[in-house]
């Protein structure tokens, strides 16, 4: 095992070898995620705490991807370490038909957070199937069968929810039936010749009311938007255009789900993001920030009228692991330990004082970046290779880039032509200081060479 210093959050170097041992058993029999397995050639991680990861040789990286955008609470806090240990100690696992402390406490905690209506949770494994059941729901509740999603957008890797996906994941996947896509708003890229944000919501939402009488309203049973589309380039919504899609799924009879799985607990410095808007929508679905991801667990906050419906009827739905009592027991410690250290308030501040400010600082300097936007501890670089075409740069220099943060000692989020700045909500002022520092070494750098 690897030895850590506690203080420092940097570990001491495990027995020789380790690293290679691992490399060679995972590329011997694990097959990785949206990957060519021939020339992978994956990081080694050993452990973590805090902010930092390292590998068995005791190198460590500031972590600021948070993993898959989900280590909320940073790696192996004590508190929920310790809650799913206590659990474990209790009892491992339970059937989903039973009642069990831990599943009730969980759901409470998370009910308590949100908004006055939603009195009920569906757990579920993870994000992927949240919004499978999610999309369920809203079809059984409405009678209708069309799913409306957004272009540049993710919702996971199964049936319904990739066919949702916006991106081009979807396309040797599509399945799934009752799926159209719209374009979602995107000022910098406009796809309305939009000048201003009033402008690319106005004409944004004149486009989704078109699409939703051309495929007939009494056909569309959910509009399924993330509240801030994450891996699609942290797309922060113009002012007004989350209202205006709410009043355009009231006007049609058509049910609103958000999704929250990226953009949830406390990653916008706000427990949802969907609170910034004013917004209260039929269905949301979370994941990832629950618990940072320490045991898979994912879920379906369903508004009461929703929930109403399978009060005499069944609901035609179930998965083995819902409510995995490991798993709940770490949502009770994770949630609880945010509010007692202040943890969403915390990714709030750094966003305002240090993400943001120091972001638009480099981008002042460096004709390389063509916008940053983000809040709280979820923000986009986007790169360009021109900044009046505003051409995005080449996936040579994207890798290029990737290579000299790793080089560095800071693991990236890298997705197309941007870095994503996520680091955990626990993340301090010297550690963005030190990330931006790097960000801006890299950037001044010949990336082209």
């Amino acid at each position: 095992m690897t030895d850590i210093d506690t203080d420092t959050g940097t570990a001491a170097p495990a027995a020789a070898g380790l690293n290679e041992v691992t490399t060679e058993l995972d590329r011997a029999h694990v097959f990785h995620s949206w990957s060519a397995q021939g020339a992978l050639k994956p990081l080694v991680i050993a452990g973590g705490l805090g902010c930092r990861v390292w590998d068995h040789d005791g190198r460590s990286y500031l972590d600021f991807s948070s993993q898959l955008v989900n280590v909320n609470i940073g790696h192996q806090h004590p508190a929920v370490i310790r809650g799913i240990i206590e659990q474990a100690k209790l009892l491992t696992t339970i059937a989903p038909s039973t009642a069990n402390l831990a599943r009730g406490e969980a759901a409470r905690r998370i009910v308590d957070r949100a908004p006055a209506g939603f009195n009920k949770i569906f757990f579920t494994n993870g994000g992927a199937d949240a919004n499978e059941n999610a999309i369920r729901m809203a079809r059984l509740h409405t009678g209708r069968d069309t799913v409306l999603s957004t272009y540049r957008s993710y919702h996971g890797n199964t049936g319904a929810a990739i066919v949702a996906t916006g991106d081009w994941r979807r396309i040797p996947n599509e399945y799934a039936r009752g799926h159209v896509h719209f374009f979602g708003p995107y000022l910098y890229r406009s796809e309305f010749w939009a000048t201003t944000p009033e402008q690319e919501t106005e004409r944004a939402l004149h486009h989704l009311e078109r699409v939703i009488q051309s495929e007939g309203a009494t056909s569309i049973a959910a509009v399924l938007l993330e509240s801030i589309p994450g891996t699609a380039g942290v797309l922060m919504p113009p002012p007004g255009y989350l209202a205006g899609v709410r009043a355009l799924c009231d006007r049609y009879g058509i049910m609103l789900i958000l999704d929250e799985v990226m953009a949830g607990f406390g990653r916008t410095g706000r427990w949802f993001a969907f609170e910034g808007s004013g917004v209260v929508p039929d269905l949301i679905t979370f994941a990832k920030g629950v618990n940072s991801g320490y045991v898979p667990v994912g879920g379906v906050i369903i508004s009461d009228p929703i929930a109403a419906d399978f009060d005499e009827t069944v609901f035609p739905g179930g998965l083995t692991y819902s409510g995995h009592p490991l798993a709940m027991a770490s949502i009770v410690a994770a949630l609880d330990a945010m509010a007692e250290e202040g943890i969403v308030e915390n990714a709030a501040r750094i966003g305002t004082e240090a993400i943001g400010p120091g972001l638009a600082a480099l981008a002042a300097k460096h004709p390389i970046i063509g916008e940053v936007r983000g809040e709280g501890v979820f923000w986009a670089i986007e790169l360009v290779a021109d900044p009046v075409t505003r051409e995005p740069v080449s996936p040579a220099v994207m890798g290029r880039i990737k290579t000299e943060l790793l080089a560095r000692n800071l693991l990236p989020f890298i997705m197309e032509n941007r870095i994503h700045v996520v680091p955990p909500c626990v993340v301090t002022d010297s550690e963005v200081a030190e990330a931006l520092a790097i960000y801006d070494e890299v950037l001044s750098l010949d990336l082209a060479g």
